[in-house]
């Protein structure tokens, strides 16, 4: 199975059709008039549709288990066709499309057993993905110019070179997988003064992204929420909340990290966690869905 442990839960939602033809009118007038002789079609066919759309994952063996929050299955006759729609919900790290395609497959399945005794000449249609909504591709901007980004790394051990920076690194490989390009990549110590002197530079430079990893802890030297605080115009305190929220499911720790986040004129500034794990967590937890400030931006009137 695919690992979904770094997707984060979003609403997902799924449509599947399933097309049963009969091989005459008289067939469609026996189901209106409810005398197949194994009982409603329609009813049978959707008590088996609920079961299927909840055992998916017993039956494909790639689909993970997940809670299923909402199904409904509806039939509609057109001519000697019975049109069958099952719709699936979950608020989960992976869709739902496969289980609405197994729900319908099964409905269809259902009508074809109970309808073979009268109609010897029963098909199954198609078996089709209609329509499928959430998880990372509904939350992917577009954007009218390349969003630019530079990272800061902030320790004072890899600033001297007693160790290699790797969270700064996956920070700018993530970002490249979002389209982002990375302007600056730099190493300073944790200091105050150079920490505001940085992001003021790379701000002045018209940088849409600044995001610095490392300080954000709770040793003597952690200090970048302290020296951004007073940079910041506007804390967007919901960002560094996600952040939290998401590494707390991963690792119990990360209630104490001080990660902050805020806008200095047009420009998103970020800091997150030092080390490699939690730097690459908070940006599976943060992109691309932050980027979407800048489709507002683009969206405000000229001068704001």
């Amino acid at each position: 199975m695919i690992d979904i442990t770094n997707k984060i839960k979003t609403l997902r939602q799924a449509v599947a059709q399933a097309t049963v033809k009969v091989g005459s009118i008289d067939t469609i007038e026996v189901i209106k008039n409810k005398q197949v002789p194994k009982g409603n079609i329609f009813e049978a066919s959707k008590i088996a549709g609920l079961f299927a759309v909840k055992r998916t994952s017993d039956m494909i063996p790639d689909c993970h288990p997940l809670p299923v929050e909402f199904t409904s299955v509806t039939h509609r006759i057109e001519g000697l066709e019975i049109i069958t729609e099952v719709e699936v919900h979950t608020i989960y790290r992976t869709g739902v499309e496969v289980e609405a395609m197994h729900g319908a497959s099964v409905v269809a399945l259902t009508m074809y057993d109970m309808l073979k005794p009268i109609d010897k000449n029963i098909e199954i249609l198609n078996i089709k993905l209609l329509s499928k909504k959430g998880g990372k591709s509904q939350y992917k901007d577009k954007f009218g110019k390349i969003l630019t980004s530079s990272v800061i790394v902030c320790s004072d051990s890899i600033s001297a070179g007693q160790k290699h920076d790797k969270a700064g690194k996956a920070i700018i490989n993530k970002l490249e997988k979002c389209n982002v390009s990375n302007d600056e990549y730099i190493i300073i110590p944790d200091n105050i003064s150079k920490i505001q002197d940085e992001v003021k530079r790379l701000c002045s430079k018209k940088n849409d992204l600044v995001i610095i990893t490392g300080g954000t802890g709770l040793s003597k030297t952690d200090v970048t929420p302290e020296a951004l605080k007073p940079l910041l115009e506007r804390e967007i305190p919901g960002i560094a909340e996600a952040a939290r929220n998401y590494g707390q499911n991963m690792m119990p720790y990360s209630m104490l990290s001080r990660s902050i986040a805020g806008q200095i004129g047009n420009t998103l500034v970020i800091a997150l966690p030092g080390s490699t794990r939690g730097a690459q967590e908070s940006m599976d937890a943060l992109f691309p869905y932050v980027l979407h400030i800048f489709k507002l931006n683009e969206k405000l009137p000229h001068g704001n």
